[in-house]
């Protein structure tokens, strides 16, 4: 395959799986703000979202003051916002227009038809009449972008990329919810809290459960009340769930061994040894040794890893 292609292709999925990831995360904290709080509380879980996509300083120089309506605007529909959410879903389509011949009907129709749909969606203020909504709407294409990709395109190389982008986007987006919401609310770590405490904590975890479609499976694997070492565990070590850490390294190592032609790929070799970290990792001992280091040292790896894909098989970023 030429790597012009597989270069557009991995990044179709990047972008769609980004735009759903951002959608997550404005959702769980447009939930989470709903909550009693003050005000105070409430800008801290907006400075927060900003601090998850590295996106601090540009939205600070655009808008000034961090508030709940400013920060919804500049991740939605701020054009000059390369990860909001209609920059994301416009570059999706633009990558995949680039490659119109390697897809099929359906996978280009499903990208060129939700271009469409959210820039009405945006023009006719339907985000800001129900927020929560849109960002149902928004999870919703890109699984029918997923299921539409995976039903009807040949499994050759070119599904072997787009599901290494959308893997490779999905470990780094679900390190930074993790990282950033476990930093925001570290008195479950420290010490007991108050009855109101608890019962705030108890929402945060289930809004952050929520956040990545994990509640109801964290009651079917624990059986417990919802206590944030097990939220960490689930979100980053169990290879089962589908937007964990491990799950996706899994199959990002997966996708990575169909496409590499050499079996001593440096490339492979860093997805290899990063995963078999998060196989045999145990969470008390991450813990232990500082959650924050850990995932900001994951992160790097990640970034590492996805320079070592665009130089070994795509076209190269320099």
């Amino acid at each position: 395959m030429l790597s012009r292609t597989a270069d557009h292709l991995f990044w179709m999925s990047r972008y769609t799986e980004r735009a759903e990831n951002t959608a997550r995360m404005l959702d769980v904290n447009y939930q989470t703000s709903l909550l009693p709080q003050s005000e105070a509380v409430a800008q801290m879980g907006w400075q927060g979202l900003l601090s998850i996509s590295e996106l601090t300083g540009s939205y600070t120089k655009a808008y000034g003051s961090v508030n709940a309506r400013d920060v919804m605007n500049f991740m939605v529909n701020d054009e000059s916002n390369p990860s909001s959410i209609v920059s994301c879903l416009g570059a999706a389509r633009e990558n995949a227009r680039a490659v119109r011949g390697a897809l099929t009907t359906e996978v280009w129709e499903t990208q060129n038809q939700t271009w469409l749909e959210v820039k009405r969606m945006t023009k006719t203020g339907e985000f800001e009449a129900d927020p929560s909504q849109f960002f149902e709407w928004v999870k919703f294409r890109s699984h029918l972008s997923r299921g539409v990709t995976v039903g009807t395109m040949l499994m050759d190389e070119a599904l072997h990329f787009m599901r290494l982008g959308t893997f490779l986007e999905r470990a780094d987006n679900t390190a930074r919810l993790v990282d950033v919401k476990f930093h925001a609310v570290q008195s479950d770590f420290y010490g007991a809290a108050s009855e109101r405490d608890q019962e705030y904590d108890f929402y945060h975890w289930s809004a952050i459960l929520r956040s990545v479609s994990a509640f109801e499976v964290y009651r079917k694997v624990y059986r417990d009340v919802i206590r944030p070492e097990r939220v960490a565990e689930l979100l980053m070590l169990k290879p089962d769930m589908p937007r964990s850490l491990h799950a996706s390294l899994n199959e990002v190592v997966n996708n990575l061994a169909l496409v590499a032609s050499n079996p001593d790929s440096e490339t492979l070799r860093r997805a290899g040894k990063l995963r078999s970290e998060l196989k045999y990792g145990r969470i008390d001992e991450i813990l232990a040794t500082g959650l924050h280091a850990y995932l900001t040292q994951f992160l790097d790896r990640v970034n590492d890893l996805g320079a070592h894909v665009s130089r070994e098989f795509l076209v190269s970023s320099d």
